[in-house]
């Protein structure tokens, strides 16, 4: 029986966990939605009804207190006999006392303005008579309060009688000093009459749309309530890019007679509203029905304790189940990051007969064929190297050449010509370096020397000289290099920088903690940016030119370029190994090398 329970067991580890995911989650939701669908639901949804209904009217209350806050402040302004004296006798321009006098009733109507915010919430009041004269309790540099002239409303403040106002709305915060903290603003406005009802002032009161809108932040989880003016524009609540928009759901909620549940966008909503009693504003709540009816009475509080429980249970069988199919996936990746850090050399062990079985033992095999690949990739390079070697020292009989060179030099030097004895032991020191040394590398200071005689050679073939002058850090006299690295930097800054014409190249080499920097330069003719450019991506590409057989231009000493010093110190000492050049036009040429250091600096 079980062979045949393990016959059909699913092979593929995506089967596996599908299996088990639906086993640990169907199991404890079925039984959820028979205990759901087994209770009644219509006495939760009065009870939830009953909530939004507490929690609408808490907030009606909220909203009522700061909006009547407003109309209180427009109250006080228009009734205050001091207050309504005196704006009378401005907006008649007929304000007595002397100009010390004016100044201080000025700034006691000032002072009682600013009294004005401190009932529970920050508003800004303005006066505006109708001879321009403004009376406010903020900067005029935040906003000028000529500008509620060109209000659209405001035309229709005539139309106002006795006590009446006028609601603008939500509109955007034109205080500078506001409007990037709080966006929109909320104003009603009243008009100031003398007792012939002729207008002389304006009374507009200003609140931030945020502070209606944190009474909203106080509810439960998943009510939105929008405040909507009499033509159903959100005034605050919802979203910031639906406020001063008209409602969407307005058609949804005008249908309704009362509190109920409704369908809308495909997802049943619990609707709520109420009427504000003095501008003709309501108050909309909405929230999802499933949300409103969560942990509401005792049937569910115990549907609750059983999910969990039963949550709980089929979690640690999940966990347990995918902790064993994941496994395998485990050590592969712990092997992958083995391998990504250079250890060729971790094997994972996995096999199975399902896909991460299958995944292990293909991966191990990459693995040995990568490890041979390299060994035979390293083996033939390192004889490819031997051969050019061998190639170049069998094209000339060292002894015999040298001896030679050696012969010509003492004659030349006993008919006294010493210029020529010097060329030819230049030249000599340098062929021998070339062709009689078989190691790769050899000390700075050799790789100096070698340079100062190739400069030598190259004065005595031009009419005038160029001189080299060197900095260099004794500590980096004994740091292996490759021969010739410096060759190519230094004919590059003779030839075309200088233009074999007289120069100076300063060669400068500094020791730091990680690396040694060396640097090139020449005082010659520079380079624009787009040969620079040139030359950097021809350094980027370097290994791969010279892999694909694009060698560059024959006809220096060395037969090599840039791009083959590049190469060259990248194979010695990796990645590490940074190379900049700079340049402008007339002012010379840098080639800057950072060469980091290996066990040598330390014994130096």
């Amino acid at each position: 029986m079980f062979s045949r329970l393990r016959e059909l067991a699913p092979k593929s580890i995506r089967h596996k966990l599908i299996v088990a995911s639906i086993a640990c989650i169907l199991v404890p939701a079925a039984l959820t939605l028979l205990i759901y669908n087994s209770l009644t639901q219509e006495a939760v949804k009065r009870q939830a009804i009953a909530n939004a209904e507490d929690s609408l009217q808490l907030v009606n209350g909220s909203v009522t207190n700061s909006l009547k806050g407003m109309l209180t402040i427009a109250n006080y302004v228009q009734t205050n006999p001091g207050l309504k004296a005196y704006f009378k006798l401005a907006a008649a321009n007929n304000v007595s006392g002397n100009e010390y006098q004016r100044f201080m009733d000025q700034n006691r109507v000032l002072e009682q303005l600013d009294t004005l915010t401190v009932v529970g919430q920050n508003s800004y009041v303005t006066i505006l008579l109708t001879n321009d004269k403004y009376y406010m309790n903020y900067s005029v540099s935040d906003y000028n309060p000529l500008e509620l002239k060109k209000k659209p409303w405001f035309r229709k403040m005539t139309e106002l009688k006795g006590l009446e106002s006028y609601w603008a709305g939500v509109e955007p915060t034109e205080l500078a000093y506001d409007k990037f903290d709080h966006p929109y603003q909320v104003t009603v406005a009243r008009t100031l009459r003398l007792d012939s009802t002729e207008i002389y002032g304006y009374a507009v009161v200003t609140i931030m749309e945020d502070q209606l809108h944190d009474i909203f932040g106080n509810l439960s989880a998943g009510q939105k309530v929008v405040l909507l003016d009499g033509e159903n524009h959100v005034v605050s609540g919802g979203d910031a890019g639906s406020i001063g928009k008209p409602f969407p759901y307005v058609n949804a909620v005008d249908s309704l007679q009362a509190s109920e549940v409704v369908t809308i966008a495909g997802e049943r909503y619990l609707v709520v509203q109420q009427q504000l009693s003095f501008n003709g504003w309501r108050l909309v709540l909405m929230q999802p029905y499933k949300e409103s009816i969560v942990d509401i009475s005792s049937i569910f509080n115990r549907v609750f304790v059983i999910q969990l429980i039963s949550f709980f249970v089929f979690l640690l069988l999940l966990i347990t189940l995918v902790r064993a199919f994941t496994k395998p996936l485990v050590r592969l990746g712990k092997v992958t990051t083995a391998v990504q850090r250079g250890n060729l050399l971790v094997r994972s062990g996995v096999r199975g007969n399902d896909e991460i079985g299958r995944l292990g033992l293909m991966f191990d095999q990459m693995l040995d064929r990568v490890k041979e690949m390299i060994a035979e990739v390293s083996d033939t390079q390192a004889r490819k190297r031997k051969a050019e070697l061998k190639m170049l020292q069998a094209q000339i009989n060292p002894h015999f050449l040298f001896n030679v060179l050696n012969s010509i030099r003492m004659k030349v030097m006993k008919r006294g010509d010493p210029e020529s004895a010097k060329m030819i032991s230049s030249l000599s020191m340098l062929l021998r370096m070339t062709i009689s040394r078989e190691e790769d590398e050899i000390f700075l200071h050799e790789e100096i020397d070698l340079v100062s005689h190739y400069v030598s050679l190259m004065n005595l073939r031009q009419k005038e000289e160029a001189r080299v002058q060197l900095d260099i850090d004794p500590r980096a006299f004994l740091i292996k290099v490759p021969r010739f690295f410096l060759q190519p930097l230094v004919e590059n800054a003779l030839i075309h920088g200088l233009s074999q014409q007289p120069g100076v190249i300063s060669i400068r080499a500094d020791v730091e903690e990680s690396y040694t920097v060396l640097s090139v330069t020449d005082n010659g003719l520079g380079m624009n940016e787009a040969r620079l450019d040139s030359i950097a991506g021809r350094m980027q590409s370097a290994g791969t030119e010279m892999s694909s057989g694009n060698e560059e231009p024959k006809g220096s000493f060395s037969g090599m370029g840039m791009s083959n010093v590049v190469e060259r110190m990248r194979m010695l000492f990796g990645e590490d190994f940074i190379i900049n050049v700079r340049s402008e036009i007339g002012n010379g040429t840098t080639i800057e090398m950072h060469i980091p250091h290996r066990e040598e600096i330390r014994d130096v």
